[in-house]
């Protein structure tokens, strides 16, 4: 496998789709670079290119969590940082199975006396050990590519609480459908977590930020107005404040 094909093909399973421009700028390389590394990719059938884009052959959500850790890592950490400061001690949260929740997770566990519920096993196992903290694992059976649950149990242990806070994440933000999941049980979990919660706060990173390519995608509805978007670029598209409330670290 040449140099850069592995990052370029975890990359875009990640995300499911990513520009040529996108990509360059990920691995500090010339647009010809990109094109000309994709292109026995596609001839192998590894990806797809459409219209100046690269797009993922599978499911961007099968991609192995750990590996979904690592993308834009220092950009997570410095968003949940900034959460973590935005939670107080003794806080009650609902958290989903993002990855950039895991980062979250792992913020929080400077805080102390926290009552979490949460549908990761990821999130779940940080949280658990923080001397003080309650943490309600939500689900019985576990996606052997995230850890995460999604059962009739997780809805129902969701439902039961209520929280002061939902941390949640999105595959895609877009500025007229807004927070967008992959499949429609990640959409409904939000849902569930943000009817519980006096405050919802998005951890989004910059690469989440897209105007094109949301096809398929499923909008986690009823949860704009008042949630609150944690990210790490400034965002100029002005339709973003009619969306959420935008923090920018």
């Amino acid at each position: 496998m040449a140099k850069y094909d592995q990052e370029i093909l975890n990359a875009v399973a990640l995300r499911g789709t990513m520009t040529v421009t996108e990509l360059a700028e990920m691995l500090d390389v010339s647009d010809q670079t990109i094109r000309r590394i994709v292109k026995p990719l596609v001839a192998d059938g590894k990806v797809e290119k459409v219209h100046g884009a690269i797009v993922s052959v599978e499911n961007p959500t099968t991609a192995p969590f750990q590996i979904r850790m690592q993308h834009n890592r220092d950009a997570k950490a410095r968003i949940a940082a900034k959460i973590a400061e935005l939670i107080p001690d003794g806080a009650s949260l609902a958290i989903d199975a993002g990855s950039s929740s895991g980062f979250v997770a792992q913020a929080l566990q400077m805080k102390q006396d926290l009552t979490i519920v949460t549908n990761s096993a990821f999130v779940a196992s940080n949280l658990s050990m923080t001397k003080g903290n309650r943490v309600y694992f939500a689900g019985t059976q576990l996606r052997d590519y995230d850890g995460a649950s999604y059962d009739r149990t997780a809805f129902d242990t969701i439902g039961r609480m209520q929280v002061d806070f939902c941390i949640a994440t999105a595959a895609q933000v877009h500025p007229e459908r807004g927070f967008l999941m992959s499949e429609q049980c990640e959409a409904d979990m939000v849902i569930a977590m943000a009817q519980i919660a006096e405050q919802v706060i998005f951890a989004v990173d910059h690469s989440k930020m897209h105007t094109e390519g949301t096809s398929g995608l499923i909008a986690a509805e009823n949860v704009f107005g008042s949630s609150w978007m944690v990210t790490d670029r400034i965002i100029d598209d002005d339709r973003y404040a009619e969306l959420t409330r935008v923090i920018t670290i």
